[in-house]
């Protein structure tokens, strides 16, 4: 299976993926630690793809993405962002709209939480 496919696979076989350094129990890198711990927080259930472990797998997301950076989240197949954008969409709320409209499962008590503590 080619790099390409096995992303693809990931992407639509999981409600929630992210491509990171590392893994969701151990990240190897600030930016996939953050939102990594955003999704943990806030009770996501999520894939998460270690780039590190595949050298095609990380320069392929790339290409897969057109986005230069890990980590990238992606949510029912939909490319949502990497770190920044995970973070804003975050603290802004529009995390949780996305969430709800696509039916993933999160705890909305932590979702505030996290805003409240960044407040």
């Amino acid at each position: 299976m080619s790099a390409e496919d096995t992303i693809k696979k990931a992407v639509t076989d999981n409600e929630v993926v992210l491509f990171m350094k590392g893994t969701k129990t151990m990240p190897q890198c600030g930016f996939s630690s953050r939102v990594a711990g955003v999704l943990n927080f806030m009770g996501v259930e999520y894939a998460d793809v270690n780039v590190l472990a595949d050298e095609d797998i990380r320069s392929g997301i790339k290409d897969y993405s057109d986005w230069p950076t890990i980590p990238q989240l992606y949510v029912k197949g939909e490319f949502v962002g990497g770190c920044d954008i995970v973070t804003e969409m975050t603290l802004s709320g529009e995390l949780d709209q996305l969430f709800s409209a696509k039916g993933v499962t999160f705890d909305k008590d932590a979702a505030d939480k996290i805003r409240e503590a960044n407040a």
